[in-house]
């Protein structure tokens, strides 16, 4: 998908590719492994932190099934990520494609990032994917107030390994649009990954509780007749290149000590 030209619909062979990056051990150096969680990277290039980052979590308490809404469920993930500024659904595609919005949070004093992304699912088997990349939409440019981002190629492997248990593979190339501190790559891998990922697990604990109160038939994901999104057509959107974008230069910015953005690992979803 990154050398795609125009903009393309993902099919199998791209997600059997996808399955098979997350699975891979080579060229990727291992940062963290602790408590079920590890994390590994790869440096693309130095001077601007430009980096592929790797996360796998166990979740033994958890269906593989109920992981894969909680990744979809856009009403939740505003209950749950502490680092969401704002996502919205734009409009679909086809049956498992959208265009979706995603803000988020920078650690300070970063400028808060934004990105609009070609978003695509597949079940396969006992095994889940979601992945996007990168797309322009003439209705939503770059804002002055955030850093348009691009997602080069970013996703979700789930394996399920029995009625409830699971693993979930997060893997991501995006470009952040700057030269950043090398304190961010160390930040990202060290402390912002493992986590996201202890979050992400405890609100797929609270997740069934929470559906049953929140329209708990309505899941457009699996049911797509339930989708009341637009239809885009492909040519309505081209793809995000990231040398049109301004480049942001924040490598000198020293690290903050601002506790906004790490709210405790006991959030509460209700």
């Amino acid at each position: 998908m990154s050398t795609r030209d125009s903009v393309q619909i993902p099919d199998d062979r791209d997600f059997d590719h996808f399955r098979t990056e997350c699975n891979s051990d080579d060229g990727w150096n291992l940062t963290y492994n602790k408590s079920g969680i590890v994390v590994w990277i790869q440096i693309l290039e130095a001077e601007k932190a430009l980096h592929k980052i790797k996360c796998r979590i166990e979740c033994k308490d958890v269906a593989a099934e109920t992981l894969y809404d909680v990744l979809h469920d856009i009403e939740y993930r505003k209950k749950w990520d502490t680092n969401v500024i704002e996502t919205f659904d734009i409009g679909k595609l086809t049956v498992n494609a959208d265009v979706g919005y995603y803000s988020w949070k920078c650690p300070k004093p970063l400028k808060n990032r934004d990105v609009i992304t070609l978003r695509s699912w597949l079940p396969m088997g006992n095994d889940f994917i979601i992945m996007n990349y990168s797309v322009k939409h003439p209705k939503y440019p770059p804002r002055k107030d955030m850093v348009r981002a691009v997602s080069i190629k970013t996703g979700y492997l789930i394996q399920g390994k029995g009625e409830k248990n699971c693993s979930l593979t997060y893997l991501a190339q995006v470009d952040p649009k700057g030269s950043l501190p090398k304190w961010v790559v160390n930040k990202s891998s060290q402390f912002l990954a493992p986590k996201a990922m202890k979050k992400m697990h405890k609100a797929c604990l609270k997740y069934p509780d929470w559906k049953q109160k929140h329209n708990p038939h309505f899941k457009p994901w699996l049911y797509p007749e339930q989708n009341t999104l637009a239809s885009l057509a492909l040519s309505d959107l081209a793809i995000q290149h990231a040398d049109s974008l301004e480049n942001i230069d924040e490598s000198s910015l020293s690290e903050t000590k601002d506790d906004r953005g790490e709210a405790s690992d006991e959030d509460s979803v209700n």
